[in-house]
This record gives C-alpha cells, structure tokens and sequence, in this order.
C-alpha cells in the first residue's frame, strides 16, 4: 500500500471517500436541522386544517346521532375514522424523518407502522353501507367510486400489514421473548421499507378522499336527508 507525505497527494477517489465517512453523519444530522425546520413550517398548515376537519366531523357525527340518520352516521364514522389514523401519523411523522435521536426516530416510525398495520375501515364501515347509499339516494356511480377506494384502501393496508409483520410483532407488540434480537430488529429498522408501505397507503388514501366528500355531500344534503327519512319509513 502506497504512503502519501501529506493528504493533498492521495487520489482524489480516495479522499472523496475518506470525507464520505469521515463526514457523512454531520452532513445527515445537518440536513435533519434544516429539514425540521422547513417541514415543520410547511405542515402547520396541514395540522391546522385537519384539526378543523376532525372537530367538524365530530360534531357532525354527534347531530347525525341525535337525529338518527343512519347513513350519515356511517359515513361520519369512517371519516373520523380515517383522519384519527391520519392525525396520528401526521403527529409523529417530522419526528419520524428528523428527530436527532435515532431511537425517537424509530420510534416514531415504529408508530406509523403500527397505525398502518392495525388500521381496518372495514369495522368503521357497515354491512349495510350500500343499502344506506340508496336509500339517501347517492348516485350509482357514485357508490361505485366509494366502494373501489374502499377496496384499494383495504388492499394496500392488507399488502404493508404482510411486508411489516415481523416487525409488528417483533417491535411493536414485543411479543419476541428474544431481547436481543428485539433490540437488533429496532435497531436496523428498515426505514425505506416502512416509508414506502406508508407512500402505497396515502396514494389509495389520496384516491378515497376524492370521492368521500362527494358522497357526503350527497349523503348529507338536506334532500338526501329528507329521503333517507322516507325510505326509512316506507321500508
């Protein structure tokens, strides 16, 4: 192996790579900083907006309650089922991605993997959804949309529940009598894994939340209200 009298005569591929290490957790934990700082300003708008949202459904979930509208009750209760899920890792997700603790860090992704792996709209829906739909008379094309988001919703968490199961079970439930390894599997956490479950989820997500509103609309109009009240009596 050759020896060099000073740095400035070691080729240049072998320094950059000396620097690559040497640096290359300063340089992360730099990019963290300012990543923080530029998430956290740019999703304030976001938490706002889904405080608003969730405070909404709330109070419209207790009127339809008070009033006994079936359907709108449903409807209600998957919203805020889905934005609970979507507050709780809104909550966690900058600490997720920028938290200069590696085990809060993990932690946090440890979170987002359990919410997505445990998140079922199926015992937030009903059995009956569709019959409700009519009855509110919800366009059929309409209920068509609603029930392929609610499929694609159910599959991607279905397919992110199969890629993260060791790691539920493992880290999350502590169900491994296995210390060390818990601590090995926390620790290598596959961070790029979890994400990328978490992407496939908002995209069906993304494709449920354009359809949902316009079936609440319909669903809470005062004329769909008025019919499903009809429809209720002379069935």
């Amino acid at each position: 192996m050759p020896k060099y009298e000073s740095i400035a005569d070691v080729p240049l591929e072998v320094r950059k790579r000396y620097f690559q290490i040497r640096y290359a957790n300063k340089l992360m934990a730099i990019g963290r900083f300012y990543s923080r700082i530029s998430l956290t300003i740019k999703e304030r708008k976001k938490n706002r907006v889904l405080n608003d949202t969730i405070q909404t459904f709330k109070v419209g979930a207790e009127r339809a309650k008070k009033k006994g509208n079936e359907c709108t009750q449903v409807l209600m209760n998957i919203g805020l089922f889905y934005l609970i899920a979507e507050k709780d890792i809104q909550t966690v997700k900058i600490d997720a991605l920028t938290h200069h603790d590696k085990w809060k860090r993990l932690l946090s992704l440890r979170v987002i993997l359990l919410t997505i792996y445990e998140w079922d709209m199926g015992k937030a829906s009903s059995k009956n959804l569709k019959d409700l739909l009519c009855r509110s008379s919800v366009d059929e094309a309409l209920q068509k949309e609603l029930f392929l988001a609610l499929r694609l919703l159910r599959k991607s968490q279905g397919k992110a529940a199969k890629i993260l199961h060791f790691e539920r079970n493992s880290i999350i439930a502590h169900r491994d009598s296995d210390a060390l390894l818990q601590l090995n599997t926390i620790q290598s956490l596959n961070e790029k894994k979890v994400w990328a479950a978490a992407a496939e989820f908002y995209e069906s997500s993304a494709i449920f939340m354009q359809v949902f509103p316009k079936v609440m609309i319909q669903a809470g109009s005062a004329p769909g209200m008025f019919l499903f009240m009809l429809n209720a009596k002379t069935n």
